[in-house]
């Protein structure tokens, strides 16, 4: 596997599944004794739309039940930290496909968590979608490159997104509800300033109808969205070290129950939910 350096930067050029990669930090590391502090993927994106599109997302598979096998990497009930440049870095993807002029034939956007490989350090995708058309465009790679190029540091500039040394003791969204490009999520994290954990969309979130008890209160509503939620908190709050994880729920996605059922159990969590103006 071809290996580049620049500065601390190191990029690894493959041919094989990038889901598949499991564990490439842990592997590095006992490669070269270097330890790695973050991972970013770049990929490509496929789509049922086929519109073109530049996105990132952090990545996970925590609904699924032990003994599943997950379609696309990753393990039952697991999810990466996710990677704290994830704001920052769509923010400023936006911005360079806005002076390339790339918008608004491509769309920026945020993806809900999803797929593998597996990782122990942070971690996020950026990715070119959504055909082999636009996966050969130059313009969309040069876009990521600059991207990568700027948000590093690797132009001399301050690095983009860097939590360590400007984040600590903020606030962090973590996204629960929503299709799976969570537009109410990204209309917050479009602006400035804030911090991006886990986005987990309705169908990361599996809840059993209870049929007619479903107005009762305390109800007991069966499914792995509790998994979901508490690995989705607990990576979030280990990616983002004396931040402040509050959940922002898109309301208009669930029914009543269902809403209920979910401030619920983050009441019992001690898991604190904000409104849009907490964030900036």
């Amino acid at each position: 596997m071809p290996s580049f350096v620049n500065q601390d930067v190191r990029l690894l050029k493959h041919d094989r599944s990038i889901v598949r990669e499991d564990y490439l930090d842990n592997r590095w590391e006992e490669a070269t004794g270097e330890a790695v502090d973050e991972v970013i993927f770049l990929s490509k994106h496929t789509a049922a739309s086929n519109r073109p599109a530049l996105t990132v997302h952090p990545i996970g598979v925590p609904h699924l039940k032990e003994g599943e096998q997950p379609p696309v990497g990753g393990k039952p009930a697991w999810a990466a930290p996710p990677n704290p440049r994830i704001g920052p870095w769509f923010r400023l993807l936006k911005s360079i496909a806005d002076s390339q002029n790339l918008t608004p034939e491509f769309e920026v956007t945020l993806e809900a968590t999803h797929h593998g490989p597996l990782t122990n350090a942070p971690t996020m995708f950026v990715e070119i979608g959504s055909t082999e058309e636009y996966w050969k465009r130059q313009d969309a790679a040069q876009a990521i490159a600059l991207l990568v190029w700027k948000g590093l540091g690797l132009n001399g500039g301050a690095a983009v997104g860097d939590w360590n040394r400007n984040g600590s003791q903020q606030k962090i969204l973590l996204g629960i509800g929503g299709g799976h490009y969570v537009p109410r999520h990204m209309d917050i994290v479009r602006k400035d300033g804030v911090w991006v954990g886990h986005l987990l969309a309705g169908y990361s979130l599996p809840m059993e109808d209870p049929g007619p008890s479903k107005a009762q209160a305390n109800l007991e509503v069966g499914g792995t969205w509790r998994q979901a939620i508490r690995v989705a908190f607990d990576t979030t709050r280990a990616a983002f070290p004396q931040g402040e994880v509050l959940v922002h729920i898109d309301n208009k996605s669930f029914k009543g129950w269902q809403k209920n059922a979910i401030v619920g159990f983050l009441a019992e969590q001690n898991i604190k939910v904000g409104k849009p103006s907490d964030f900036y």
